[in-house]
């Protein structure tokens, strides 16, 4: 149980590392709401990855015209948090035999397929990118900016 609960952490900080984002806004009625309201339903386990696709569709305004490449960046966000999840999971199942040069090796293959998480990403938000209307390419420069940006002058 304990195991699963630090892996929601990780995903959530991951993800929150990943976008660096600001503080969640308000959402909007968007096509994506209702994951958000079954991910907050009674007795339903609560998933980082769906919540924060839910918020950035409703923070972003995406349209039904922007549905496939927000689609493709939806399920490169899904794919990339379950090959993370795999190799964590991998990692703290072998961790207890691990000699503390495997341990290194094993934490670089993570840092590895994290890289490579982030570069699919990165291609994958930019063909979303490319058919956001000019008020949602300013939202997502703030959203992926981080509540840093201000700071540095």
């Amino acid at each position: 149980m304990k195991n699963n609960r630090s892996l929601a952490i990780l995903v959530s900080a991951l993800l929150a590392l990943a976008f660096s984002a600001a503080s969640a806004t308000a959402q909007t009625a968007s096509p994506a709401a209702p994951a958000a309201s079954a991910a907050k339903a009674p007795g339903k386990r609560v998933n980082p990855v769906e919540q924060r696709i839910a918020t950035l569709h409703a923070q972003l305004k995406i349209t039904a015209e922007q549905s496939g490449p927000w689609n493709a960046f939806a399920q490169t966000i899904r794919d990339n948090a379950k090959a993370m999840e795999g190799a964590f999971h991998a990692r703290a199942k072998e961790l207890p035999a691990m000699t503390a040069e495997e341990s290194m090796e094993s934490y670089a293959r993570i840092a590895q397929l994290h890289a490579d998480n982030m570069r699919r990403l990165a291609e994958s938000f930019a063909k979303l990118y490319a058919v956001l209307s000019p008020s949602q390419k300013q939202i997502a420069d703030g959203l992926f900016r981080g509540p840093h940006a201000r700071r540095r002058r």
